[in-house]
Parts: structure tokens; C-alpha cells; sequence
């Protein structure tokens, strides 16, 4: 059919390719409205309140009767909380391994982590020290006063500032205090870091003596900490931070590219600006070059726990234990008290952006979005930030603001991020660097400064899921060992370092 897509047999609905004018054939029945590209046709007759399905599942049901040739959507699809009988372990499909191992060329640190980048960080354990972190780094910057001395040292790819807006007015334990020091830990410790600068103000909450104590690190010539009102203020602390920085550079530069099993990466599955594209092309893509990645045994880390919610119970079914599946269920279940005592609705995702692009509930958003996730067997939930220490498809809990949850993943360990986007997205992000993958040809053609890989070509061109899948993959191997991403050659990922806030600001 060259006009509309169908997902599954079972569906009452199909996907337009191209904006369908009134009265254009669409299997045994004609459009009754103009319809957009990438929104839904009824192919049969709805009554009121039964289920609307796509991808063989229920994405909402029909407000009112809908008449078959009907252009489907919020005007008349209402939601409804799921109700799933959850089933643990029944889909389960083992991993082949693969038969020649992968390499790619990155950089081994001593506690047996392999990154991808070799930065230098500066890392802020409260707003009230964001400034100072930024002139340390900015000092290194292009035009900043080190930037040429900077360049003398080649296996450096830069000094980064992480600031954020919290640390203080917060309580002292509990859910924030304990998601925040997993990220500052996270950093502080990751992989694509070879040395890293921890500056506070004294005074906060969130102090970094604390984090020092409670994960056991120690300073030496690349972990510093300092604290404003120890230096004796803001202008001495960056001065004092230049110069460790520069301390750090020679000891950094010393990591040298060298090859590594494709087993030692772990990439972020993240996507945003989603359309009705993104679990038809890319979502899907992404979904088998992970499969690729855990038959090398790798990990992918899937998040945005909102953005599973209606396509949770497929997951449960893939996972290699029970207490892994009702975990998974636990998060939903917080998930669902979380919107509530704040007066929200988990069907407040889908986004203005992604309704424009055909998406109609977060039922359908997020059977796209679980996609990503490929066939592998569910091995692990994690909180959010929390270290992710098994191989293999795995799940973090984050809030589906990708800022927020690419920081918490990156904090678990991802050393590389892939991005899913049909509307289009301006995204990158530090020290994992950020691929971006766009679900259909006319948005690639139209960002293609921003845009890694076109996962469109699948409706365009052809081409296979697994070709796509493994062309994704195989450009996992070359950024790991040192190609620039779109969004790392404009600079992005200085200012998409955002813990999630949980709890009461005070």
C-alpha cells in the first residue's frame, strides 16, 4: 500500500505516508477528512468506547463513533490508566553471541572502565558555584586566555562545566538528596573523564565531603575539590581552579586510544521531538542495533519511565526474573502516585510537538518508544543515576524530559547516547557524546546539520529494519572511537547537564 501503513493485522487504524486528501482510497473503505501525514485513518467502523489498536495493542478508545475513513486522534480518542495482568518471563529470547567480537578504539582507566572521550571536568555540587565552574572551563574555551595551551595537548577533548540549579533548599536525605548524589557520583566517576575539578560553596546541603566519604573517593592529581568560602571567594576559586586544571592536563593527555571489545559499551536509548514515525523507523532501528550491541555483550540502558506507560507489560514479559519484572512494575506504580498527588495525568505526555506529528495518547507514544529496547532479554532496573553493573538490555527510571534523563543515564555509566527524533531535536550532551537519528526523510533533509543517521530511508528508499539497525551500530563503533556526532561539531552538551529534582524545594 503506497498511501498508509499497516502495523498489525488486529489494528482498526493505519498510519498516513503522505497528507491524504478527502476521499482518497485507503484499503476497503475512503478518507471522510484531510489527513495530515503520519495521523491515523479508521479502517473500520469504531463504536463508542470500544479500543482503538495499533501495533496490535490498545493505544485509547473511541470518545465517540468513529466512521471507518475517519481521521483518528485527540478530537475524538480518549485515554484511559492501563490495566494490565502482568506475566514475568514469557518472552523471553536468548542471545546468540556474536560470532567475531567487535572492537573500537577507546580509552582504558585504571578501574577497568573504557571511555569514549577523554574530558576534563568541572563538576558543582550547588547553584551557588555554577559561575565559578563556568569560567574555569570557559577559561579553556575557544577564546578563552588557556585555550591555546589547551590544544598542545591532543588526547584532551576539552574542559566541561556541569552546573545545576539544586544542591540546596532540599532536605537532607531521601529521594533528591540520595538522586543527586548518585549523579554527582556518576560523574565524578565516569569513564569518558580523565580528570575531574569538584567545586561548592561550603554552606550547602549537598556537601561534597559527604559524597567524598559515602563513595570512598580520594584526591590526587586528577580529583580535586574546593569549597568558595574555604578559597575566600568567587574571583580566587577560579583562579585556583584554572590552575588545577592546568595541573590536570599533562596527567590527562598521557590516555591513549587503543582497542577495546565492543562489550565495554553502554549506550543510552533516548528519544525526543517523537512522531508517528518513531515506532515505525528509528525507534525499531535502534531497538535491533541493540540487540547487535548485548550479542557483543554490551548493555543499552532504556529510561523515561512515563514514556513506557501501556507498553510496560511487554517489557515485564521479556524480563530474565521475576523480582526484575515487578521492579519494572514498582516504578510504574510510583509513576502513577507521583502524577497524581501533584494533580497531573500520565497522558499529559504526549507533547504539543508530538501530537502535531500524529501522536495521539502516551499508550501510542509509548509503544514506539519501548522499541528501542529490541528483543533481549529484560537483565536489570535501576534507579535513577544508579550505577548499572549487569550487561545487557537494561531500564533506569527517569522522568521522560530528556535533558533530565540522558544526565541520569549518562550517571549510570552510558558512554555513548542515541536519539530518536521525528519532529526534530537540537540535543547533545557531555561527556557521552549524542548521535541523533531521525525517523523520517523530510525532517533529515530539512536538519541535516543536526541529523547522524536518516532512519526514514526505511519508507523512502526500502531499506530493512536490520539493515538500518546495523548501519546504527556499526556508527556506534566508529563515534566510540573518536568520529564527531552532528551535535558535538556545534558545541552542544555544555548546558544539558540537569539532575531530576525530586521532592520539596525549601
Amino acid at each position: 500500500m503506497n498511501n498508509a501503513v499497516r502495523l498489525d493485522a488486529v489494528d482498526n487504524v493505519v498510519t498516513a505516508i503522505a497528507s491524504l486528501a478527502v476521499g482518497e482510497s485507503i484499503e476497503d473503505t475512503s478518507t471522510r477528512a484531510l489527513i495530515p501525514r503520519g495521523h491515523k485513518i479508521a479502517t473500520v467502523d469504531i463504536p463508542q468506547g470500544e479500543a482503538i489498536r495499533k501495533y496490535a495493542q490498545i493505544i485509547g478508545y473511541a470518545r465517540e463513533d468513529i466512521a471507518a475513513g475517519s481521521h483518528v486522534h485527540t478530537h475524538n480518542v480518549e485515554f484511559r490508566n492501563t490495566d494490565a495482568d502482568y506475566e514475568f518471563g514469557t518472552d523471553l529470547r536468548p542471545v546468540e553471541p556474536a560470532v567475531e567480537p567487535d572492537t573500537f578504539m577507546g580509552f582504558k582507566r585504571a578501574n577497568g572502565k573504557v571511555g569514549t572521550r577523554n574530558y576534563i571536568a568541572v563538576l558543582t555540587s550547588v547553584n551557588c558555584s555554577a559561575t565559578a565552574a563556568r569560567k574555569i572551563a570557559d577559561a579553556f574555551g575557544p577564546f578563552g586566555k588557556y585555550g591555546e595551551e589547551l590544544a598542545q595537548y591532543p588526547n584532551v577533548d576539552g574542559v566541561v562545566a556541569f552546573v545545576h540549579g539544586t544542591g540546596c533548599g532540599m532536605a537532607g536525605s531521601g529521594e533528591g538528596f540520595d538522586a543527586l548524589q548518585r549523579v554527582m557520583w556518576g560523574y565524578a566517576r565516569h569513564a569518558n573523564h580523565a580528570g575531574v575539578l569538584m567545586v561548592g560553596l561550603g554552606c550547602e546541603m549537598n556537601q561534597i565531603d559527604w559524597l567524598l566519604e559515602a563513595y570512598g573517593i580520594e584526591q590526587g592529581p586528577l580529583f580535586h575539590a574546593m569549597n568558595i568560602q574555604d578559597v575566600a571567594g568567587l574571583q580566587k576559586t577560579i583562579e585556583l581552579g584554572i590552575e588545577k586544571v592546568r595541573s590536570m592536563l599533562p596527567h590527562a593527555n598521557e590516555a591513549q586510544r587503543e582497542p577495546c571489545p565492543a562489550s565495554e559499551l553502554t549506550v543510552a536509548l533516548q528519544c525526543g521531538g517523537s512522531d508517528a514515525w518513531s515506532g515505525i523507523t528509528a525507534n525499531p532501528a535502534l531497538g535491533y542495533a541493540c540487540d547487535l550491541l548485548v550479542a557483543q555483550g554490551g548493555t543499552g540502558v532504556l529510561a523515561e519511565t512515563p514514556e513506557i506507560y501501556g507498553a510496560e507489560h511487554l517489557l515485564t514479559r521479556r524480563a530474565a526474573s521475576e523480582k526484575i519484572g515487578k521492579k519494572l512494575v514498582g516504578l510504574i506504580r510510583w509513576w502513577e502516585d507521583y502524577t497524581h498527588r501533584n494533580r497531573g495525568s500520565m497522558d499529559n505526555n504526549p507533547s504539543p510537538g508530538n501530537k502535531k506529528g500524529g501522536l495521539t495518547t502516551i499508550l501510542e507514544k509509548s509503544l514506539g518508544a519501548a522499541s528501542k529496547g529490541g528483543t533481549s532479554p529484560l537483565t536489570g532496573v535501576f534507579k535513577y543515576g544508579e550505577p548499572v553493573d549487569v550487561k545487557g538490555f537494561t531500564f533506569m527510571d527517569s522522568p521522560g524530559y530528556d535533558p533530565a534523563s540522558v544526565t541520569g543515564q549518562i550517571a549510570s555509566g552510558c558512554n555513548l547516547v542515541t536519539f530518536t527524533t521525528g519532529r526534530g531535536s537540537a540535543f547533545g550532551s557531555k561527556p557521552a557524546p549524542c548521535m541523533k537519528v531521525a525517523t523520517n526523510t523530510q525532517m533529515f533533509d530539512r536538519m541535516t546539520d543536526d541529523m547522524d543517521f536518516n532512519a526514514g530511508v526505511m519508507l523512502s528508499d526500502g531499506k530493512t529494519l536490520e539493515e538500518a539497525g546495523r548501519e546504527i551500530y556499526e556508527m556506534w563503533l566508529r563515534i566510540a572511537s573518536g568520529e564527531k556526532t552532528k551535535s558535538e561539531l556545534q558545541g552542544l552538551g555544555d548546558f544539558e547537564f540537569v539532575p531530576w529534582q525530586i521532592g520539596a524545594t525549601m
